[in-house]
Formats: structure tokens, C-alpha cells, sequence
């Protein structure tokens, strides 16, 4: 949908997994075997992964300042269970959280939110403000309003439905 750039960093992995589901097609990537292996899931995964998702949607519509598009479960209730492991570099001291090697992919996204909350990059990640869209994508604005996915696609329909309404 977008021609964004990627998120940053671990932010990545939480922007292509809300993007598994294209809303206009309907077209669910982790609904295929090759989608799930992208994540590291099984068939026994999904449940948990789709919750998971759409969690995430749903908080990154709240960085954006949109009502959530459903009742989902709360993301940090999700992300508590998370195994993670503060490592710790002994020539500089320096820390990081990391998942389990191996670890299930909410341990992975509960790496990638923490180590962006630290950066401060955690609430640039949002949701497209478009009903029939919802992409997520990594708002690189200076002043951090971004709105939608594209501004030539769901930009451009949403002033052109403003446009109309007013004729």
C-alpha cells in the first residue's frame, strides 16, 4: 500500500507484521504457510499472532489519535508475557533487551517496543487514518502529524471525500 520507508530498527518487525493484512483486498499474508514461516510461526501460532496484531493496529491508531478500529486485547497485557534478557556488554557497559534466542515472535516485539521506547521512537510508528486502510507506517514528519499511509493515495481520497462534501 505504502511507499514509506521501512520503520527503523526493531520497529520494522512490528510495522511489516500489523501490515500481514491488506483491509482493501482482504488479503491476510499469515493466513499462507509462507507468510506464517516469515514470522517464525506455526498453524498453532496464529491465534496468538493475529491477537497480537491487531493489538498492535490498534495502539498504532491511538499514536495517530484514532479510535481504535475494534475491541482487542490490551497490547501491554499481551507484551507482559514476553520472556526478554537484559544483556550487558562488558567492554562498555552499555545494555540492551533482547529476546530469548529462538524466542516466540511476541517476545521479538516486545524487544522491538521497548528498545523504540527508549529511542523514542515508539509513538512515530502509527496507523493510517483511512478506515478501509489502516497500514502501518513510520511517521518521518518534523513535526510528527502524519495522517495516513500516502499522501497520493489515502491522503488524496480523503481530501478529495472533503471536497466533494462540501460541493
Amino acid at each position: 500500500m505504502s511507499e514509506r520507508s521501512p520503520a527503523p530498527g526493531g520497529l520494522a518487525l512490528v510495522q511489516s507484521l500489523v501490515n500481514t493484512l491488506d483491509l482493501e483486498s482482504g488479503a491476510d499474508a499469515l493466513a499462507t504457510p509462507e507468510g506464517r514461516a516469515r514470522f517464525g510461526l506455526t498453524q498453532e501460532d496464529l491465534p496468538a499472532a493475529l491477537e497480537l496484531r491487531e493489538s498492535l493496529r490498534a495502539t498504532l491508531l491511538a499514536h495517530a489519535g484514532h479510535a481504535p478500529h475494534r475491541e482487542v486485547a490490551p497490547l501491554g497485557e499481551l507484551l507482559a508475557g514476553a520472556p526478554l534478557i537484559v544483556s550487558v556488554e562488558p567492554t562498555d557497559g552499555s545494555a540492551t533487551l533482547t529476546p530469548l534466542t529462538g524466542a516466540p515472535l511476541l517476545s521479538r516485539v516486545a524487544a522491538a517496543v521497548a528498545t523504540s521506547l527508549i529511542e523514542g521512537t515508539w509513538t512515530r510508528l502509527k496507523s493510517c487514518e483511512a478506515k478501509d486502510c489502516h497500514w502501518a507506517y513510520y511517521d518521518r514528519s518534523p513535526a510528527g502529524r502524519g495522517r495516513w499511509c500516502s499522501m497520493q493515495v489515502c491522503g488524496a481520497r480523503a481530501k478529495m471525500r472533503r471536497y466533494r462534501a462540501k460541493s
